[in-house]
């Protein structure tokens, strides 16, 4: 069941369950569409893979359990561990690749 962390590890934005700005990468590195788009260049700094829109949990119980009462949303916080110069130079390196060549 994907986490659905509560903010962008690069720039701390909130991203609520509900975000249509959330995106997150194969292993659920979650970053907003600004820093996928303007800054990592579509490239996961912690993976190289590429990033696709985070979905959202239902709020309403239409199943037995399931829903965003039932399997709420991580509250922790994920922070980039990578300086900013050494995120650019990975994603400069590895952005020319489609993301299903990576």
């Amino acid at each position: 069941m994907l986490e659905l962390r509560p903010t962008c590890e690069n720039c701390n934005k909130r991203l609520p369950p509900d975000s249509r700005d959330a995106r997150i990468c194969s292993y659920e590195c979650t970053f907003c569409a600004t820093c996928v788009d303007e800054v990592l260049q579509n490239v996961c700094p912690n993976c190289g893979g590429g990033f696709v829109p985070r979905p959202i949990r239902p709020v309403t119980e239409r199943r037995h359990g399931v829903c965003l009462a039932k399997r709420p949303a991580s509250s922790k916080r994920v922070h980039l561990s990578y300086p900013k110069e050494e995120v650019a130079r990975f994603a400069a390196m590895v952005r020319d690749i489609p993301a299903d060549k990576r």
